[in-house]
């Protein structure tokens, strides 16, 4: 009974491939689902009835646990993000905190909100990390989900030969975001994402921080095809995997690194890097390009040909033009408005103001033209990457950048798009990313 819930040994190539690339000025994060035993379900071999959840057998989670520590303390990563860490339970919590803290790491826990049983774990090595503050991000939406936000100076004088006028500091971030159960909740992942970015700059700004690598890690639960993907490049980070790898945004087929429990797999896990020299929109305005973007695609799949969408949003208006109550009426048909979790009164308003280009009110046809049915793609930013930000001022000084040297996805069969089937220890691959610190001028934000 359940004899393949007890292997999954370490994976050697991968190791190798990560050790090779490391020299002493690099710095290594890792990010991996670890499938808390809560949602794991068992099955019998033989049978293959389910019997139930892991949490209910002892000696397969542990066991399992175990090997996924063997192989965090194996690989040394400087930063860790897990998720799906199974804060509910004592002994295991406790076994992650005397292991991670003798090896030296420091360690720090989120729990999901309403006792979810499930949370993050980030944790970073302090023999390369001081910890200058950290931040718990409760996203108050559907799922409970959270985030954590970890601000992190390099100790080590390694790190360009340390000198005052050079910043050695790093914004990391851990989340999970909501599992698309179906297309609605595709604007409640762009929502949660676009929350945690306003806290990061939030924080910034409270701080008065100088630009600084920021590193988003975890399960996005959406792949290089979604509009979390497409909004978060036009923010000017980059997926550190496909740049390692040389992959497009067009080549979403390469790689992936879920599972789910319908048996589909998709990449999904990520870790996003934004160096401070990279051009960036500001963030309202790749929202409202966002959701202008998920809203023709709606559109689109509704099979509407583009006098049919005009028609379908005028559809109040006696006129040949769209009033603000057409308009939301159409967000609202097309169920990106009018419940819980949709757009509120404000955002859609937002919106109105920037497809209403001529500010009389209403939209005529060219507008509509303009800002849905032929709306460009996302920029993400690619010809920018040494532009600094439009409200920056120019009091140049010397920022720690980010290089992305390489990337490997354990198991290594899903680097090349299958999923081995005597893969137990999770449900995700294990990514690792190797950085090598360059320095890079950069303008001080201003907000």
């Amino acid at each position: 009974m359940v004899k393949s819930m007890l292997k999954g040994s370490i994976s050697r190539i991968g190791r190798y491939a990560i050790a090779s690339s490391i020299t002493d000025q690099c710095i290594t994060c890792t990010t991996f689902n670890i499938l808390a035993p809560i949602y794991k379900r068992l099955s019998d071999d033989e049978q293959q009835d389910d019997i139930g959840r892991e949490s209910d057998y002892r000696a397969y989670w542990l066991a399992r646990n175990q090997r996924i520590l063997d192989w965090l303390l194996c690989e040394r990563s400087t930063i860790i993000c897990l998720q799906e860490f199974w804060v509910g339970n004592e002994e295991l919590v406790s076994m992650y905190e005397k292991r991670l803290g003798d090896a030296g790491y420091i360690n720090f826990q989120l729990a999901r909100t309403n006792n979810r049983g499930d949370g993050l774990l980030t944790a970073v090595h302090k023999d390369y990390f001081r910890v200058i503050n950290h931040r718990d991000l409760l996203l108050n939406d559907i799922g409970d989900r959270v985030a954590q936000l970890l601000h992190v100076e390099l100790v080590n004088p390694l790190f360009l030969n340390r000198s005052k006028n050079v910043r050695q500091e790093i914004l990391i971030v851990n989340t999970h975001l909501l599992f698309p159960h179906d297309s609605s909740l595709c604007l409640v992942r762009l929502h949660q994402v676009y929350e945690i970015l306003q806290n990061v700059e939030a924080y910034q700004k409270e701080f008065e921080l100088n630009p600084m690598p920021i590193l988003l890690c975890g399960d996005w639960n959406g792949s290089k095809r979604g509009h979390v993907y497409k909004f978060l490049r036009s923010q000017g980070f980059v997926s550190s995997y496909d740049t390692a790898h040389q992959y497009t945004d067009d080549d979403a087929h390469k790689w992936v690194s879920h599972r789910n429990h319908r048996g589909n797999i998709c990449g999904v896990d990520f870790i996003w890097l934004l160096n401070p020299n990279r051009y960036r929109k500001l963030l309202k305005t790749s929202w409202n390009e966002t959701v202008f973007s998920m809203f023709k695609s709606l559109l689109r799949r509704a099979s509407l040909t583009e006098d049919y969408a005009f028609a379908f949003l005028k559809a109040d208006s006696e006129g040949d033009y769209i009033t603000y109550s057409g308009f939301c009426e159409a967000l609202r048909q097309l169920k990106l408005a009018g419940h819980r979790y949709g757009l509120s009164e404000e955002e859609m308003k937002d919106l109105w103001v920037q497809a209403d280009i001529d500010g009389n009110g209403v939209l005529d046809h060219c507008e509509f033209q303009q800002r849905i049915w032929y709306s460009e793609d996302l920029d993400d930013g690619s010809i920018h990457d040494n532009d600094c930000h439009d409200d920056a001022v120019h009091d140049m000084q010397q920022a720690i950048g980010f290089s992305v040297k390489n990337a490997v996805l354990f198991p290594t069969q899903v680097e090349k798009g299958m999923w081995p089937e005597d893969y137990s220890l999770s449900d995700h691959a294990r990514l690792t990313v190797v950085f090598s610190p360059v320095r890079m001028p950069c303008s001080k934000l201003i907000f």
